[in-house]
């Protein structure tokens, strides 16, 4: 942990004994024991909650990931049948025009051929009356 090999906890040791005495340094192994214990406690603690809000954090970008596919699908459906409403939509109303076009061209083919009938009655009047005058 903090890279200290034999050789310096025994100079470590050393000094505490002289600072210390003999009877406190029983006591302050004790206490600095406990203290290492809770600090090492509280290390571990703190790595859980870490943990814990990583795996929240990592469910909750799972569950947006799946609503944006789910998402991305509907809207994929949506747009298809969009598109397909209106390709039908443009079929109905070509075919509508396409019949008012027959529709237009009889007509007007029968307006035509009334006027070519017309005109060679006409025609034909002028030329019996031309020839009752004669």
């Amino acid at each position: 942990m903090f890279d200290i090999g034999m050789p310096e906890m025994i100079v470590i040791f050393i000094v505490a004994l002289l600072v210390f005495g003999p009877k406190k340094l029983p006591e302050l192994g004790k206490a600095l024991g406990k203290g290492l214990g809770e600090l090492k406690k509280s290390m571990q603690d703190v790595k859980e909650s870490f943990e814990d809000e990583i795996n929240e954090v990592k469910d909750v970008t799972s569950e947006i990931r799946e609503t944006m596919t789910d998402v991305k699908q509907q809207i994929t459906a949506d747009i298809h049948e969009t598109g397909k409403a209106i390709g039908d939509t443009l079929s109905e109303a070509k075919e509508q025009i396409e019949t008012e076009a027959e529709e237009v061209n009889k007509t007007l083919k029968s307006s035509t051929e009334e006027e070519k009938s017309s005109a060679e009655k006409t025609d034909d009047a002028r030329q019996s009356g031309d020839k009752n005058s004669a």
